[in-house]
């Protein structure tokens, strides 16, 4: 039987996403995915944060830009840049 009181059980303490300690200890303890990680820089840096195409590292400052066909993808690293399109065109064949 569940107990209705929570007497005796341990409570985890919760974090506010929206505050510096609360998303790096939601972060630190696998709470929020990978692209919601993505998603609050995003929202920190006033909508300016992005991933890298390939392995999805968030990307902050230091950035690849290649142009794809029509589209512009971001990078965080040349070698993902040149993996990333190797692989699409090998797929394009």
């Amino acid at each position: 039987m569940k107990n209705p009181n929570n007497f005796g059980e341990k409570k985890e303490k919760e974090y506010d996403i929206y505050t510096e300690e609360g998303l790096e200890e939601l972060e630190e303890d696998d709470e929020i995915a990978p692209w919601e990680e993505g998603f609050m820089e995003g929202a920190k840096g006033g909508g300016q944060g992005a991933k890298c195409r390939k392995c999805g590292k968030i990307l902050i400052d230091n950035f690849v830009e290649r142009q794809v066909g029509n589209q512009i993808f971001r990078f965080c690293s040349e070698k993902c840049s040149e993996n990333y399109t190797r692989k699409r065109d090998e797929s394009v064949k």
